[in-house]
């Protein structure tokens, strides 16, 4: 693959570097024009959950797409509304970048003035060599290994993730339809391995369509995940639940929301068996 299609298939967002906003523009934007569909619900994401304390020292994980650009810049507008005190670090993985996939991640960053914190690491050649098969699910677990030790190196107590609202409502169903369970993505939950390190999701609320008007009219080009190992699969079960939902919402208009409320309303006198701490239970435990 050359490098101008190695490039372009590892974007998310095509857009010229001519048509690029000014940088005030694109972050006046966030509390003006998308102040309800993302400003807002980023706000409320974090008071509902009780995401930030005061004293907390947060790493916001920078991979390059759309989703965690964003999330740095709302991260940098709450630091600037000084609502509480807390610290702020931007880091970013290199995974094992084409060299113009990481020049062009560099120059967003540089370009939106995240001051980011580059480490090091060979997950793509690890995942390529050992998990040509489920290559997503290792690679995705090892990022997360690799960011929760370096926040805990740098002092942090939280690390911040930019998983969205279509992430949670299609982990949903990925899970009913392939696991055979009723989970969700948590908007926030202590991490098992690494004592004292939470992680939080605080654009719980956002939707993905809104990251991509804004993505867009900035005028930047975010990476997608850049793995050349997933991109030569020729399917991929979350892209199989996005069109499915996309097909449901013809018939029922509310069924994202419909889906996102189901694992908030759990009737547990109408479920047949759940797992605590591990520990399977059953209805007829109690019956």
């Amino acid at each position: 693959m050359s490098d101008v299609l190695t490039i372009a298939s590892q974007c998310e967002v095509n857009a010229p570097e001519s048509e690029r906003k000014d940088l005030a523009s694109v972050e006046k934007s966030l509390t003006k024009t998308y102040k309800k569909d993302i400003w807002s619900k980023f706000t409320k994401a974090i008071k509902d959950f009780e995401m930030i304390e005061e004293g907390d020292k947060v790493a916001v994980a920078i991979s390059g797409g759309k989703d965690s650009l964003i999330m740095a810049k709302l991260f940098q507008e709450l630091k600037k509304h000084k609502k509480m005190n807390f610290e702020v670090v931007y880091i970013t993985m290199d995974p094992g970048y084409h060299p113009n996939v990481r020049k062009l991640h560099e120059d967003n960053c540089e370009f939106l003035q995240i001051p980011i914190q580059t480490y090091e690491s060979r997950i793509f050649e690890v995942v390529g060599d050992i998990a040509n098969k489920m290559p997503c699910y290792l690679c995705a677990k090892m990022r997360r290994g690799f960011l929760y030790t370096r926040a805990k190196e740098l002092g942090c107590n939280k690390l911040a993730l930019g998983h969205h609202y279509d992430d949670v409502i299609e982990t949903v169903m990925l899970n009913i339809l392939y696991a055979g369970s009723i989970r969700t993505m948590m908007p926030k939950l202590k991490a098992s391995n690494f004592d004292g390190i939470e992680l939080i999701r605080p654009m719980y609320y956002i939707r993905e369509k809104d990251i991509i008007r804004w993505a867009s009219f900035s005028g930047i080009w975010p990476l997608n995940c850049a793995c050349m190992v997933a991109a030569k699969r020729t399917s991929n079960k979350r892209y199989e639940i996005k069109a499915m939902i996309e097909e449901l919402k013809k018939s029922n208009p509310d069924v994202e929301k419909c889906i996102f409320s189901s694992v908030m309303n759990v009737d547990m006198e109408a479920i047949l068996g759940w797992k605590i701490d591990g520990e399977k239970h059953s209805f007829l435990d109690e019956y």
